[in-house]
């Protein structure tokens, strides 16, 4: 592969990256302001500009290496500080679920850019086509993946919201665990040779597929 096309192939990926989790945790902090919190805007978290909420690992490093994930700085969210007409239990959990929607809305959006484009005669169009494919499949693996209810995932602060008082203490116990539930979670299926995302690639590629085709 040449260095052109080795580069070309990251930025690809790269740019769509950056603003899909800018979003993601710009959605994060607009979430924790409507329920009156106001650490997240007091930080300069309240934008969607990529640069406040760049990790220079997750967002930067590693996607230029070629791994196909990354993370963002998380947002900072005080819960005491909700409204009082907001529980903190309730308020948290949807904060948690602003993150994974923003980006199922923007997968929805990129198919709809999609569709708009994917028959263009110009390279413009074809690109921008390429891009919105690109946009698709990474939201739709972002919105999955992050409802995955392990820690420090938004899936986990989902479980705190929902889950019954009795179970509280094992979950608990599951939580200070920390990183090596989610450790499991990514790398068993590898190990085994297969990846729980798979399902989720097959139906967003014949979906972009079939918009193809219409």
């Amino acid at each position: 592969m040449s260095l052109s096309l080795f580069v070309m192939r990251r930025v690809a990926w790269f740019v769509p990256l950056v603003l899909s989790l800018s979003v993601h945790e710009w959605a994060h902090a607009r979430a924790a302001a409507a329920f009156g919190d106001p650490t997240a805007e007091a930080k300069g978290r309240l934008t969607l500009d990529p640069l406040a909420h760049i990790d220079p690992v997750g967002t930067v490093m590693l996607p230029l290496l070629g791994v196909p994930f990354g993370w963002a700085k998380p947002v900072p969210v005080d819960p005491s500080r909700f409204s009082s007409h907001t529980s903190m239990r309730l308020g948290m959990l949807w904060v948690a679920l602003a993150g994974p929607a923003s980006n199922a809305v923007m997968a929805l959006l990129s198919l709809g850019v999609y569709a708009l484009t994917v028959d263009a005669s110009s390279r413009l169009g074809l690109g921008v086509a390429a891009a919105a494919g690109y946009m698709v499949i990474l939201n739709a693996l972002l919105a999955v993946f992050n409802l995955i209810p392990v820690f420090p995932l938004d899936g986990s602060r989902v479980v705190d919201g929902l889950l019954p008082d009795r179970y509280a203490a094992p979950w608990e116990r599951l939580k200070s665990l920390g990183m090596l539930p989610l450790g499991v979670v990514i790398i068993v299926p590898q190990v085994l040779g297969f990846s729980p995302f798979e399902p989720v690639m097959e139906l967003v590629q014949s979906m972009l597929g079939w918009v193809a085709r219409s």
